[in-house]
């Protein structure tokens, strides 16, 4: 328990638990995360309630890609496409 957080009270509770803990267990990234393509430049994945999780950027263009060390938009969409099965893999466990 750390002692510098302060201490907040959940309804359904007697006790008193740090504001971390309470915010911590009460924050959820519900499944099925989707994959977004946005603008032809990222991808967005994002969680049931459409809250953006992750942005992975892409240049389809060599001579800028180089320059600004962007992913190809083939290894934008696998990375992303990964990201959105973390759920999945997790469940089965």
């Amino acid at each position: 328990m750390n002692p510098a957080a302060p201490a907040v009270k959940r309804e359904a509770e007697e006790e008193w638990r740090p504001a971390q803990t309470v915010a911590m267990t009460s924050r959820r990234l519900p499944p099925p995360w989707t994959l977004d393509e946005m603008n032809d430049a990222c991808f967005i994945v994002r969680n049931r309630n459409r809250q953006a999780l992750a942005y992975i950027y892409f240049e389809e263009e060599a001579g800028r890609r180089a320059a600004s060390n962007l992913l190809t938009r083939d290894e934008a969409r696998r990375i992303a496409a990964n990201i959105a099965k973390l759920p999945e893999l997790l469940r089965k466990d």
